[in-house]
């Protein structure tokens, strides 16, 4: 269960929630059926607070938002995208710590 501070990112609402957003924005891309992403989640969960009002946080769904998981070429998950002024900034493939997570959003404020 996400946490109400993490955005769900669809193809309908990216454009307005990240790429014209001005703050970062850590977009975790995963699916349901994927180990990492589940021990990924609660870390995600907790950034959204930790960051709330300085970055934001979302989670893209790859089986349900094909388009956006092809557009940005994920091709494992979980990956984690951090955008600023609309662009990737950064990123990484795989589970990581919530240390490494908030190192990337502090990078970009």
């Amino acid at each position: 269960m996400a946490s109400e501070k993490v955005l769900t990112l669809t193809n309908d609402n990216f454009s307005q929630e990240v790429k014209n957003s001005n703050m970062p924005v850590l977009v975790d891309f995963w699916a349901s059926w994927c180990g990492p992403c589940r021990m990924v989640a609660p870390i995600i969960d907790e950034l959204a607070s930790d960051f709330e009002g300085r970055a934001k946080v979302g989670k893209v769904n790859v089986d349900e938002q094909r388009e956006l998981a092809a557009q940005f070429r994920v091709m494992s998950i979980p990956t984690i995208m951090l955008f600023k002024n609309g662009e990737v900034v950064d990123k990484v493939v795989g589970a990581r710590s919530k240390e490494d997570f908030a190192a990337m959003i502090e990078r970009n404020l």
